[in-house]
């Protein structure tokens, strides 16, 4: 697929996104995440990603990941502010759709959603914090170019510790051929 020119294009989070929550709460799209979330939590969720994504103050963004030139939702992405050992920083987390799935979607998405995060300008740093068992969204880091920090203790949901990597990028202004547009991003080959 390197020779492919299809892309992904980040669309804000909206209220008519709620379904897409619901079917990415499937047990094995949150198997590395706790489990499936229960209704009144998605309800939650789901506000709390309109909510965000009204934001204009750069706390952060959520979207839907569409696939062009299909137009196919193919799944989630966001950045969100939190503190990170007494820093503050932005976070990162997406999931894809399993029709999507190894396709290189998410690390196109990835590279997107860092150019927004970037844009953003109020952190430093952007992390991303996948289960040391989640092979794919590892590789995705590694893809975009996250350095690995190394292993670290992590509760997600809240009440449930986890074993996490610790990804981190840099969001200081590049100058390189890697730069990309916050909104298309090319598809790779590489699974996500």
């Amino acid at each position: 697929m390197d020779d492919d020119k299809r892309a992904v294009r980040l669309e804000p989070w909206s209220e008519d996104d709620a379904a897409l929550l619901r079917v990415l709460n499937a047990a094995e799209l949150t198997a590395h995440l706790g489990g499936p979330e229960t209704e009144a939590q998605l309800t939650r969720r789901h506000r709390r990603y309109v909510d965000l994504s009204a934001d204009t103050t750069g706390a952060g963004r959520m979207f839907r990941i569409v696939l062009l030139p299909q137009e196919e939702v193919a799944g989630s992405i966001g950045f969100w502010s939190r503190e990170w050992r007494g820093t503050p920083v932005y976070e990162t987390g997406w999931a894809v759709l399993p029709g999507f799935q190894g396709r290189g979607v998410a690390t196109a998405a990835t590279r997107a959603v860092v150019a927004e995060a970037r844009a953003a300008g109020s952190r430093r740093h952007l992390h991303a914090f996948p289960s040391t068992g989640n092979a794919a969204s590892n590789a995705v880091c590694n893809k975009v170019g996250f350095e690995l920090l190394g292993e670290c203790a992590f509760e997600y949901p809240p009440g449930r510790p986890m074993r996490c990597n610790n990804w981190r990028l840099d969001l200081a202004p590049e100058r390189s051929s890697r730069d990309v547009s916050p909104r298309d991003c090319p598809l790779t080959s590489d699974m996500n």
